[in-house]
């Protein structure tokens, strides 16, 4: 089993764990900063296609969110995605990070967006570009694989008794438009966490939290966000419609739009050399230089 560093074998939250806001791994000690966040159920381990091609010209910032990964997961805590962008937004301040280049998939994607409003209110220069993969930007129908780990008996009985690399390769599946791709590193290090109970206990608390309460208002303010933004999609992605990235360029004031085809929900994984020349050309030359897809 899995060693959870954050909590005790009870399940509790550790003093040191408390502490530190966010999980994460920073990688190059010069050049501009890049902060990567994973999307639902994820890990650090979705960007490891990216990470090496960036740390040699990067200050690379992989962040884990608060009940991912390594992150801590404390009981009876706010797993939402406003909590989520404040921490992720206080680790940015923590770091002194300037000038940053914030990439977000899905989930992350979506708390990058509310993170970009905290940055710009805070000081325009920390924040210089968006990059926005799939991101959860509105309401929509909510994933299969989320409601159910979001139901309290059923949801709580599945995760706990059900084969977790067997739980984790389902979920792959349909977040892949290429099913032949998904590996058994991938499968084992999204399924990981899922083997202690305060992994299962944050996963389900995040599919009940998901969506804000207040959702409209960030999107009624999404023509406000003047941050250069490059949106990256999958043309088959099945989780976050491509509609909605069609919905999202048109909402955001300086951004493009960039279509992967016979691509699935997560571009930087089954995609990688595609989606990273995007980013590439994106941060080298801006979002008016990009070419299409």
């Amino acid at each position: 089993m899995q060693n959870d560093p954050n909590h005790s074998e009870d399940g509790k939250p550790t003093p040191d764990s408390l502490t530190i806001p966010l999980h994460s791994e920073c990688h190059g000690e010069s050049g501009p900063p890049i902060v990567l966040l994973h999307g639902f159920g994820a890990n650090g381990f979705t960007w490891n296609r990216w990470a090496p091609k960036l740390t040699g010209t990067h200050r690379l910032v992989v962040v884990e969110m608060k009940g991912a990964g390594s992150s801590p997961k404390p009981r009876g805590e706010d797993y939402g995605p406003e909590e989520q962008a404040r921490l992720l937004h206080r680790l940015i301040l923590q770091k002194g990070l300037e000038g940053i280049t914030l990439v977000g998939h899905s989930l992350g994607g979506g708390i990058a967006l509310l993170t970009a409003f905290l940055l710009l209110a805070e000081r325009p220069g920390l924040l210089k570009r968006l990059v926005l993969i799939a991101p959860a930007s509105y309401r929509q129908t909510i994933p299969p694989f989320i409601r159910l780990a979001a139901r309290p008996v059923l949801g709580a009985l599945t995760l706990r008794l059900v084969p977790k690399d067997f739980l984790m390769h389902q979920a792959l599946k349909m977040t892949y438009h290429d099913t032949k791709l998904i590996t058994a590193s991938q499968i084992q290090a999204y399924a990981g966490p899922l083997r202690t109970p305060s992994g299962r206990y944050a996963l389900a608390r995040m599919a009940r939290q998901i969506i804000p309460d207040n959702m409209e208002s960030y999107v009624n303010r999404y023509p406000q966000l003047e941050v250069p933004t490059l949106l990256i999609w999958g043309r088959q992605d099945r989780i976050v419609p491509l509609g909605l990235g069609e919905r999202l360029v048109q909402d955001l004031p300086d951004a493009r739009l960039e279509v992967l085809d016979e691509c699935g929900h997560i571009p930087h994984e089954e995609k990688p050399e595609e989606s990273f020349t995007l980013l590439q050309r994106f941060i080298q030359e801006g979002p008016a230089s990009v070419p299409s897809a």
